[in-house]
């Protein structure tokens, strides 16, 4: 049933501006993030980038400053300057690597170890790394890690004696300290992007409140609108009614008032669900039921026969029962003269009705169920809002309307209705018209 309360009835169109500021906060924020973690990422690889080169110039400095402070005499080295050189005793780690022999390949003696030797990589290592020496014939730096199980950046400096490479000054350093420094430095990025995210979530929810502050004000409005507009229409068709009904005029004139009251009702509920005002609320009714007691209704239901099966759907009775007499009514008004008789039918989710006039040509088919379109039977033929609140109501049912011509001339109106799983005959009792009951 479609809620009548107004203060329940707005909240469907504050619910989904709640889900859109919800939605808009989100966006900013999600924006926001992507952003300052693309800035971080940059700013983690320059600064990882940075550090490594700064580390690699610091060790390659000293190892070159202190290759040139040895030298060799009469093939003899001489390493007495690494005991006072500053460079020497700054050194984390430093060793002399020296070969006497000649020959490609050979291994090299290490000499003046500072502070042990498990603090040098192992031999297998050692070796890699003078074998590059030799072959790069300048300074060399790589990551290694020590005996002991440390992480260093090494550097190895060339010292010639003579035209040949006669040894070469080891140095490391340890890449933990810059290694800490830079995941201090991760964190607090990590740490500001998450407050700033926060921050800008936060922002984002207050100016997208203020921003729908002019929405909600205008909802309200049109409900205030809306509202008004149903007491101050529905209230002098009222009591029209009660001075036709008194004055005993035809019974064609309390048709006339009782189809404008129905269509200012439809109207009214139109633009309530679209203004997002008002939900359908979708139960299960038997379709069969529901066509026989409106058709039933109709105070000129004489030339209307129903022919019907058990038909279960989801639907609204209210609308349902509106879309199934704009569909009869059109008939009778625009399916051949007064009196033509007028048949329904309701089949698995279909609502059927067939005239006897002369039908609408396929080209205006469609533009019968536009807004406004009005005329009688014929190739201009339309009928007003009718037609279009059928089709209204079909599409809130996830169904069709259309039209289509009848075996033997006349025209077809179809209400197609999703069914649903259960079937009316499964169901013995129903509460109220047309909803089956538990």
């Amino acid at each position: 049933m479609i809620r009548r309360d107004t203060a329940s009835a707005l909240s469907p169109a504050v619910a989904r501006l709640r889900r859109t500021r919800r939605l808009m906060t989100l966006l900013f924020a999600a924006t926001t993030a992507a952003c300052l973690v693309v800035l971080a990422a940059v700013a983690i690889r320059i600064d990882a980038g940075s550090r490594r080169s700064g580390l690699d110039h610091e060790v390659g400095s000293r190892a070159v400053g202190l290759s040139r402070a040895v030298w060799f005499d009469a093939g003899v080295l001489h390493l007495e300057p690494l005991h006072e050189d500053e460079l020497a005793q700054g050194a984390q780690v430093l060793a002399v690597l020296q070969t006497n022999q000649t020959e490609s390949g050979a291994s090299p003696s290490v000499r003046n170890v500072v502070p042990a030797r498990s603090a040098l990589p192992d031999e297998e290592r050692l070796d890699q790394v003078w074998q590059r020496v030799l072959d790069e014939q300048e300074t060399v730096v790589l990551s290694a890690p020590a005996r002991h199980g440390g992480r260093l950046r090494w550097a190895a400096a060339p010292v010639w004696d003579g035209d040949r490479i006669g040894a070469a000054v080891l140095v490391g350093t340890e890449l933990a300290r810059s290694e800490h420094d830079h995941e201090v430095l991760v964190r607090w990025l990590v740490l500001g992007c998450t407050a700033l995210v926060c921050c800008a979530a936060a922002v984002g929810h207050l100016l997208s409140g203020r921003a729908m502050r002019p929405a909600l004000r205008g909802l309200a409005q049109q409900e205030q609108f809306l509202a008004e507009a149903a007491h101050e229409l529905r209230t002098p068709l009222a009591t029209l009614r009660l001075v036709v009904e008194g004055r005993g005029s035809s019974d064609e004139a309390l048709r006339l008032v009782d189809r404008l009251s129905r269509l200012v009702t439809g109207l009214l509920a139109r633009a309530r669900m679209e203004a997002g005002a008002q939900r359908a609320e979708l139960v299960p009714l038997r379709l069969d039921q529901l066509v026989e007691i409106t058709v039933e209704e109709l105070p000129d239901h004489e030339g209307v026969t129903v022919t019907s099966e058990p038909v279960v759907v989801l639907g609204d009775p209210d609308l349902l029962a509106q879309a199934v007499r704009n569909l009869v009514e059109n008939a009778q008004r625009h399916g051949g003269p007064a009196g033509s008789p007028v048949e329904v039918t309701v089949a698995e989710g279909l609502v059927a009705v067939r005239d006897h006039g002369a039908g609408v040509p396929p080209a205006d088919r469609e533009r019968v169920f536009a807004r406004g379109v009005t005329g009688g039977s014929g190739a201009a033929s339309g009928t007003g809002a009718g037609l279009a609140i059928v089709r209204w109501v079909a599409a809130l049912h996830h169904g069709t309307a259309r039209l289509a011509d009848a075996p033997g001339g006349g025209l077809i109106a179809e209400l197609r209705l999703p069914a649903t799983p259960a079937r009316a005959s499964s169901s013995s009792s129903h509460e109220g018209p047309g909803t089956v009951g538990a």
